[in-house]
């Protein structure tokens, strides 16, 4: 509690400070926010077939630039719970202030994890598959808290971060702090490197480690991953692995061609035969286009195949015509 005190009262200074100096040339302004995900899909497996037209996420928000350097953002996310009866259900997905000057960046509240942050962004198709991490639920992609981000030189930049722990779906108050730090480098220009290290302490320590490696050039990208993370669930000796390949080709101005494959896999227990997540665990292979026709609207055909890990259940394949509005 005191290191997230001190945290929050330096950036507190600094945007009053920030406030002060530009008070009297800056007039506020703000935007809304919305992007909508959606699909129609066909998945066949074990000799049978079912199909569906699916709203999967909407985010409905609002940003506001309050001075140069101070701005706040408010994004509800409704979506498809998963549990109990509900078809949707509405949660504070992100709800902070953000202080920006210079190299230096801090953000307080509901804010953005740091986890998986850089890796989604490579990955560049958040509305048809999850990151790695994400889809695996290594870390929420939002939790209370407070991050701090500094640029170095074009070379590096580091960033920390404190928070709950629980995620954005369950915001509970107590005096366990997940704490991660991560350090970006671009050794070359266009190439990107990434290594981020977090631990939380409940019955037992969980940590994770998070490494990234990837190329942008004018016309495809390329990224790759490797994540780990000790006692999943805070459970003794219970290890999760996951490698993710992905690339994109950007056929012309309007079309990208792209490809991705994960595999996740954990560790057999003392006196197993069997990894402990072999239910869960499983190979991903998932290729398709990107139609961009106007400008914030995305059409997505493609193809996504499952081969879990245990022998005994079927590969699952299904076509996707995936759509993202955003404006």
């Amino acid at each position: 509690m005191k290191r997230i005190g001190v945290l929050v009262m330096v950036m507190l200074g600094m945007i009053a400070l920030g406030q002060a100096q530009t008070a009297d040339e800056f007039k506020p302004t703000g935007k809304p926010v919305m992007r909508i995900f959606s699909n129609y899909h066909s998945t066949f497996s074990d000799g049978e077939s079912a199909s569906a037209f699916e709203l999967t996420r909407v985010y409905l928000g609002y940003q506001h630039q309050f001075s140069n350097e101070l701005s706040g953002t408010v994004i509800f996310d409704v979506a498809d719970p998963g549990v109990g009866g509900l078809k949707m259900a509405a949660y504070v997905k992100n709800a902070y202030l953000k202080y920006h000057t210079g190299n230096f960046t801090a953000n307080f509240g509901m804010i953005a994890t740091t986890q998986f942050k850089v890796q989604e962004s490579a990955w560049g198709y958040r509305y048809l598959y999850k990151s790695l991490q994400d889809e695996h639920k290594y870390n929420a992609s939002a939790d209370l808290g407070v991050s701090l981000a500094y640029k170095f030189s074009d070379f590096v930049s580091a960033d920390v971060i404190m928070s709950n722990g629980e995620g954005y779906k369950k915001v509970q108050a107590d005096s366990t702090f997940r704490t991660g730090f991560g350090v970006t480098i671009h050794p070359v220009k266009k190439l990107t490197g990434r290594v981020y290290y977090d631990f939380i302490s409940k019955e037992n320590t969980q940590s994770s480690l998070a490494t990234f490696v990837g190329y942008k050039a004018d016309d495809f990208s390329l990224g790759a991953e490797y994540n780990q993370q000790y006692n999943a669930g805070f459970k003794e000796d219970h290890d999760l692995s996951g490698t993710s390949f992905y690339g994109t080709w950007n056929a012309s101005s309007k079309i990208k061609v792209f490809a991705r494959y994960d595999k996740l896999f954990s560790n057999a227990l003392a006196g197993s035969s069997s990894d402990w997540n072999r239910s869960k665990d499983g190979q991903l292979f998932l290729a398709g286009l990107e139609f961009t026709p106007v400008k914030g609207v995305k059409l997505a055909p493609n193809f996504q195949g499952w081969s879990p890990a245990d022998d005994s259940k079927d590969f699952s394949a299904s076509l996707f015509l995936n759509c993202e509005i955003k404006f």
